[in-house]
């Protein structure tokens, strides 16, 4: 049994992959960060193998790909991404770019090769770490609440495409809310919500995942709160998400 995790190097991530190596799955761990991947392998008791790549590089993303597709790979998890606080027209447009080639291009990319790898044997798990961000706009982490939008609702597509064909591919996509984990350091916030536990998160996500869920909310807070977005104007969900975000800065 192998998994395959983008962005373990810390966070949920790495605690998905702790939790698979637990049950016997080895890893493939992907990310820019070789030493970090090193201190990742260390904590794990079965067999790592490293792949060093930038998956905001789009041959970055084939190249991952082409490493391991003759590999017997049972679980893609991409859970590689970043966000930006700011207004909108100060945050560097590279950096958005940037953000729109990781937590965008490379989960299609990678979400699109192993599909067509997995129906090759019509069995294979694929995780798709989106946010809470994704059920609404996002003033003030613009681009990131529509990149997560975008994971969410292609996700949710291929999941009904497969399900119509009959397959036995199993896709989900996880959409947290505030996590205690290194994302908030370089998307530069502090949440006034108190975070789950990011080992909490990856357990319940990967029991989840094996269950075949599409969506996958942590918590019953956040149960809640997307229930009750459902019957908000969106100007109000608007000044909500404004009032709530204006406080993380």
């Amino acid at each position: 049994m192998k998994a395959l995790i983008t962005g373990a190097t810390s966070g949920i991530g790495r605690d998905m992959a702790l939790l698979l190596s637990q049950k016997g799955y080895d890893l493939i761990i992907a990310s820019r960060d070789t030493k970090k991947m090193k201190q990742v392998q260390k904590k794990l008791n079965t067999n790592v193998q490293i792949v060093t790549v930038d998956l905001s590089n789009i041959q970055d993303c084939y190249k991952l790909y082409d490493t391991v597709k003759q590999q017997e790979i049972d679980i893609v998890i991409n859970n590689a991404g970043f966000g930006a606080f700011g207004q909108f027209w100060d945050i560097p447009l590279e950096k958005e770019l940037n953000m729109i080639d990781l937590n965008i291009k490379a989960v299609h990319i990678l979400t699109k090769l192993f599909v067509q790898y997995f129906r090759q044997k019509d069995s294979g798990y694929i995780m798709n770490v989106a946010s809470s961000a994704a059920f609404l706009a996002g003033p003030l982490m613009t681009t990131y609440y529509a990149t997560k939008a975008y994971v969410l609702r292609m996700t949710e597509a291929i999941y009904k495409e497969l399900q119509k064909d009959n397959s036995n591919i199993k896709i989900s996509v996880l959409c947290p809310g505030p996590v205690d984990t290194a994302f908030n350091e370089r998307a530069n916030v502090s949440f006034q919500l108190k975070g789950m536990k990011s080992k909490a998160v990856a357990k319940y996500a990967i029991d989840k995942m094996f269950e075949g869920k599409m969506l996958i909310i942590p918590g019953i807070t956040m149960k809640i709160t997307h229930i009750g977005e459902r019957f908000l104007p969106e100007k109000l969900l608007l000044s909500c998400a404004y009032h709530f975000q204006n406080k993380k800065g």
